[in-house]
Formats: structure tokens, sequence, C-alpha cells
């Protein structure tokens, strides 16, 4: 379980992909401070995506990719250098600052925009049609790791106001429109649209008058 709030900040050092998975190699020449706290079998968010640290360096981590994160995530199509955002689980009994972040990643969004604002700045995703069920404004959302709230929410595009420390903190400090994202959903709409789909599957969908007599109405 992660929170969204971004620790440290890594590059893609290497990548192999092919039809099976992959592996990915991130450097942690930028992150000293966490290196001593990823083992081999520890879970690590890379841009927002849980993975497992499988070989683990002074300077540098590598974690294997199966077939389906590559499907869903962004690394289908990431470049050697690309700065990423790196965040540890959550440990028992901290403080959650941002939202219950899985790690599970639904898909990929693209930048629409990052336009400046005075000092701050408004960030623009388009969300997949398969996922926008899941957007509402003042909702939470995980872009490529990082919790943001939908300040805005129209045509299929979720609008973020981002601060300078979040932008200078994140990788969103390199982005450009038409980058792929990493995009999770908030958990808690998952499990509201399973109920309602289960209770939806019991209950009758349409009462007539004979129905509502033969219940007694």
């Amino acid at each position: 379980m992660f929170t969204g709030i971004i620790e440290h900040l890594g590059k893609i050092e290497a990548l192999e992909r092919n039809e099976d998975g992959g592996r990915l190699k991130i450097s942690l020449a930028d992150a000293k401070s966490i290196a001593a706290e990823i083992k081999v079998g520890a879970s690590i968010a890379v841009n927002g995506c849980c993975l497992t640290a499988v070989d683990v360096r002074k300077t540098a981590f590598s974690a294997d990719l199966s077939a389906e994160t590559l499907r869903k995530t962004s690394f289908s199509g990431a470049t050697i250098g690309r700065v990423v955002n790196l965040e540890l689980p959550l440990p028992a009994g901290a403080r959650l600052g941002g939202h219950f972040v899985q790690g599970h990643v639904d898909g990929v969004a693209r930048v629409e925009h990052m336009n400046p604002e005075g000092d701050n700045w408004w960030l623009g995703v388009r969300v997949p049609e398969d996922l926008r069920r899941y957007v509402a404004e003042k909702g939470s959302l995980a872009v490529d790791g990082i919790s943001l709230t939908v300040a805005r929410w129209y045509d299929g595009i979720a609008e973020f106001a981002i601060i300078p420390h979040t932008r200078a903190n994140t990788n969103l400090r390199e982005v450009a429109v038409g980058d792929a994202v990493n995009l999770e959903c908030d958990i808690l709409a998952k499990y509201v649209e399973s109920l309602l789909k289960d209770r939806a599957e019991v209950v009758p969908q349409k009462w007539t008058t004979e129905k509502l007599v033969e219940e007694g109405f």
C-alpha cells in the first residue's frame, strides 16, 4: 500500500522488453537515501506501479515486468534516461498524507497540457474511456504515482492544480504534451461499482404493477 506522496526520483537506466515481459533497471544516483532500504524481494512503486526488486546494487535496482504490466503501464513505451517517481510502501502507523494507492495501474492516460498560472500549473490528462466512470471532481487519482485531486473534469479530461513543490519534486517537471502517464483510480470507486453490480444481479431492474402487487404493495 502506498500514499501517492513521492519520496524520491530515479532514472531508467535500462529497459528490456519481449513478448513475455521484460526487466527494468532504475538508477538511484539521485535517491541514495532510500537505496539502503531496498532489499531483494521488497516492493517499491515506480511511477505508481508496484514492482518487486529482484536485483539490488548500491546505486540501482532491477525489477521484472510481466506482459500484463507492459500492457497496462507506460513502461511499454518508456525510454532510457526517463525520470521516474519512487515511493516505498506505507509503514504501519505512518500518516496517510495522500490517499490509498495500491500500485495497481488501471491504464495509461495522455498529457493534454501543462499550462502555467502564476507560480502554479494546470495539468490536464485525457482519461481512457473505460476508466472515466471512476473519475469525479474533487476525487482522487494517482498520476504516475502522484496523489492528485481532480480540480476540473470535462470531456474526458481530468485537470489538476499543480503547486511548485509538486512540480519540482516529481517527474512533472519534465512532462510534455502527449506523454504517457500511469493512472490508478480510487480504490473506493472500484469497490462501490463491484458492490452495485452484484446488487443489480439480485434486485430486479424493472418493477411492474404485477410485481408490486405480488410483493404486497
